[in-house]
């Protein structure tokens, strides 16, 4: 299977605090790769670059083996969708409007608005449960309900690549699940690349095919999530000691992370 996307040498910072140094990374067509680490070990920072929105200070990001910063805008936009942290829409903007600027980089002068673009636009609003709240002001629903507009949003842009930034933030446990069983269905079915940043890590482990644990600038680790999570590995890039067990229902790495609170095992580790 080829590699959808490829960082060479890739040198990210703010000013003169480096986050990425000399970073190679391979992202695998057709799977779900997830990023994992620290806060501010530069997971999003990374994600922003491989979708040119953070121009490297070194390094190059390939995607389908050009180099992306010789690609045009609609280009990109036609390939690649991206997610950010906490992305704002202008006031007064209605769901379906916002849902339909992710058919822009589809229009020219020759191709304008089609029944195409409504089917997709539609497709995206009922993928995400949004159909009955297509006409609302996005400034006006709650954070869960904006953060699925602004998934129904990526999802009619309709690539073969999506980029998401934390997109369970601000989700209940039901949506996280269907926002994440939707991004694996849109892999499975339709064989769509997905690359995201999660701070969960037992649901990256239930979802990804790829985890890629960024610690102190570099790759920690990658991976299959059942080859690399271990104990050594989350006391490293976490800084946090705990247990890793098997997921009794799906077979994938648990954490079970040490720390204090009700205990309600008898002395032999058994229920009391």
């Amino acid at each position: 299977m080829s590699d959808i996307l490829q960082t060479k040498d890739l040198t990210l910072a703010y000013g003169e605090r480096m986050i990425i140094d000399e970073l190679n990374i391979d992202i695998p067509r057709g799977e779900i790769t997830v990023f994992i680490g620290g806060n501010g070990c530069g997971k999003s920072t990374l994600l922003r670059s491989i979708a040119r929105l953070l121009k490297p200070k070194t390094g190059t990001v390939l995607l389908e083996g050009e180099a992306i910063s010789s690609l045009s805008t609609k280009e990109v936009a036609r390939k690649m969708a991206i997610l950010p942290q906490s992305p704002t829409a202008p006031e007064g903007l209605t769901v379906l409007q916002l849902v339909k600027q992710g058919r822009y980089p589809h229009q020219t002068w020759l191709k304008q608005w089609s029944q195409s673009d409504e089917e997709i636009v539609q497709k995206a609003l009922q993928s995400t449960k949004m159909e009955e709240l297509q006409h609302r002001k996005v400034d006006e629903l709650s954070g869960g309900q904006r953060q699925r507009a602004w998934i129904a949003l990526t999802l009619a842009q309709d690539t073969d690549i999506i980029l998401l930034d934390e997109p369970t933030t601000y989700l209940d446990m039901t949506h996280q699940i269907e926002i994440l069983d939707l991004l694996f269905e849109l892999n499975e079915n339709e064989n769509r690349t997905i690359v995201m940043v999660l701070h969960d890590l037992n649901l990256a482990c239930r979802y990804a095919h790829n985890i890629v644990a960024i610690q102190d600038k570099q790759i920690y680790a990658q991976g299959k999530p059942e080859d690399v999570i271990s104990c050594e590995l989350v006391k490293n890039v976490f800084n946090m000691d705990c247990q890793v067990s098997r997921d009794p229902l799906f077979g994938t790495p648990l954490c079970i992370p040490f720390g204090k609170g009700r205990c309600i095992l008898n002395n032999e580790g058994e229920a009391g």
